[in-house]
């Protein structure tokens, strides 16, 4: 299936609009914290290194603070609430923040868009007490007095987070297990990647106003497109080239992290799936043996299965967002967004 590139190049140029939105905000909000916490937030969003000299650093997408602006467009097109949704953009992207601080101590990653991660750097227990910082500061965002609707943003935003902790805390436990089905790693994403996205549109559309049932087939084109956005992350931890995505070629495998294409290449009962199995279970996947590793989960199927997979998980995202009615151009930039997120190289 093929999206357009008149779709990824409005869907970029809504990433731009929506990040330069949202930069000055969050700024203002990290500067909130106390040093050193302060300095190392800013290492990690790329603003500056690490004796706080301004760098200019590949930073984060803003994919999820611009599904929150976007959402609450479509219910909001004089935009009276902006400031509700401008708050759930920043919300959405701390608690992202502290979920990589963490999960990159959790998965020992050294780099992430091609710089040290904050662990490496400043230290294990200064990493994990900037992402229970970030977690914090995220809610103090959100809940400001006098918006009637703050509260309901809250609870929502704290239900995300047990989602996600819980989705990690299951990708956590697939490295110990000897084999994992393919619908039990689709229930791990829902959780680690899919609630985040799916949070990021349920916020945005309460922000502006939506109805019952326009939040709820928000939420689902959110869950399905987090499945397809997780699917198409765990093929670029294979095949991604390191030059754009930031990461060494072939990272997951050699973590032993049993992503979608890893599964699906397990259960595939075929020559090449046993042997996958016998080096996960021997732990022999050395960076010598990285080709043969890489090269065995695609005779086994496992990144075409990962594709089609992705695909079928964006058509049920674009059929829900056809439920939900709303400013027509808020909705297509949205489905723009759903498109880029599908076919993205990083």
């Amino acid at each position: 299936m093929t999206v357009s590139r008149t779709n990824s190049f409005a869907a970029a140029e809504l990433l731009q609009y929506s990040a330069a939105e949202i930069d000055g905000p969050l700024r203002a909000a990290v500067a909130q914290l106390p040093e050193p916490l302060c300095a190392a937030a800013g290492f990690h969003f790329g603003w500056w290194d690490a004796e706080m000299n301004p760098v200019t650093a590949p930073h984060g997408k803003m994919l999820r603070p611009a599904l929150v602006l976007n959402a609450a467009r479509a219910f909001d097109g004089d935009r009276r609430n902006n400031n509700l949704a401008l708050r759930a953009g920043i919300a959405i992207e701390l608690v992202h923040n502290f979920s990589l601080v963490h999960d990159d101590i959790m998965d020992v990653d050294r780099t992430r868009r091609g710089r040290p991660t904050v662990w490496t750097q400043f230290g294990v227990p200064s990493a994990i007490l900037l992402g229970d910082a970030l977690l914090a500061l995220a809610g103090q965002v959100l809940a400001q007095e006098g918006e009637p609707n703050a509260a309901a943003l809250c609870a929502e935003l704290g239900s995300v987070v047990v989602a996600l902790c819980q989705g990690q805390q299951r990708d956590m436990d697939f490295e110990q297990l000897p084999a994992v089905s393919v619908d039990d790693y689709l229930t791990m994403a829902a959780g680690k990647t899919s609630a985040l996205i799916s949070g990021a549109c349920v916020l945005g559309s309460m922000a502006g106003g939506a109805l019952n049932h326009q939040v709820s087939a928000f939420r689902r084109f959110g869950h399905h497109m987090g499945l397809a956005f997780q699917l198409v992350d765990d093929v670029l931890g294979i095949y991604g080239d390191p030059d754009v995505t930031g990461k060494p070629v072939g990272a997951d495998l050699l973590r032993y992290k049993k992503t979608m294409p890893v599964v699906a290449a397990m259960a595939s009962d075929s020559a090449a799936g046993e042997s996958l199995v016998a080096l996960y279970r021997t732990r022999s996947i050395t960076a010598e043996r990285l080709p043969e590793a890489v090269e065995l989960v695609d005779q086994a199927g496992g990144r075409e299965r990962t594709e089609a997979e992705a695909q079928h998980q964006w058509r049920l995202a674009l059929r829900c967002l056809d439920e939900i009615g709303g400013d027509l151009e808020a909705i297509e930039a949205t489905r723009a967004l759903a498109d880029l997120m599908l076919t993205r190289s990083k």
